[in-house]
């Protein structure tokens, strides 16, 4: 029964995310089958705790501003999330459901709650640093860079991915009392999403700054995510050409989750 409900609730939101353009079909059918291993696995801690990364992402892709459209073009991938992208944001958070069901363990839950708030601290810097005024900075050199460039920072982003860690640690707070498992002081969970998302968005960063693949546009001469721009293909620039950016949010995942679980120690 837990199954069938988790299943019934993934199509549900998928669907009318799928509706409403956030998800592609294929993007529509992997979080179907996440979010049903998330509730049948698991529990409404971890399916909740997905619903507010998914929810409050496809709601701030939706923000409008002037330069969205250009920007996006120079993106590897766009709003619309394929499957993927989804299984980039949600596959490491899947395998800690997993992982606590067949042999359950309290840091498979800071794990996750580390790996979520990564990715929502990173979607949120992204949507929120784009609107900013002022140019992006190098997170190395602290150099002004052209709005949209790979291992850039801004103040409206840092605080934007600040909170959204914030608020997950926060949601795993409430999901946890809900679903009656061991409860850990609010400041705890808020204190590791926060730390875990800033840490898993500015390992993005880094990593976007340093080895990320990108390229070049034949045209413009534009440094890219994408493999076309200007209606050209690019060509390859720097970076490790297996590190593309689904690559980069796993390994930022695993940074954020990383931190989220030493802070649960030193808690």
């Amino acid at each position: 029964m837990q199954w069938l409900i988790g299943g019934c609730g993934a199509l549900l939101v998928a669907g009318a995310a799928y509706w409403k353009q956030s998800l592609s079909l294929s993007g529509m059918l992997a979080a179907v089958l996440m979010g049903t291993i998330y509730f049948g696995a698991g529990n409404l801690f971890w399916f909740g705790i997905l619903l507010v990364f998914f929810i409050s992402s496809s709601l701030l892709s939706k923000l409008h501003h002037e330069n969205k459209a250009e920007l996006e073009a120079t993106y590897d991938k766009t709003g619309r999330r394929d499957a993927g992208q989804v299984f980039a944001n949600g596959g490491l958070g899947m395998l800690m459901v997993l992982l606590n069901a067949v042999y359950p363990l309290e840091m498979w839950s800071f794990l996750f709650i580390g790996v979520m708030a990564t990715v929502t601290s990173d979607t949120w810097a992204t949507e929120i640093g784009t609107l900013a005024k002022r140019p992006p900075r190098s997170v190395l050199t602290g150099k002004v860079l052209q709005a949209g460039t790979s291992g850039g920072v801004s103040l409206p982003g840092t605080l934007a991915a600040a909170a959204g860690g914030a608020l997950i640690g926060a949601a795993s707070w409430g999901l946890r009392l809900g679903t009656g498992m061991a409860s850990h002081p609010l400041v705890l969970l808020v204190s590791a999403g926060l730390l875990g998302g800033l840490a898993g968005a500015f390992a993005d960063s880094v990593l976007g700054a340093t080895v990320q693949r990108m390229n070049r546009c034949t045209v413009c001469g534009r440094e890219v995510e994408a493999s076309s721009h200007c209606g050209k293909p690019t060509v390859f620039a720097r970076g490790w050409r297996w590190m593309d950016n689904d690559a980069v949010n796993a390994v930022s995942s695993i940074t954020g989750g990383a931190v989220a679980l030493l802070v649960s120690y030193i808690g």
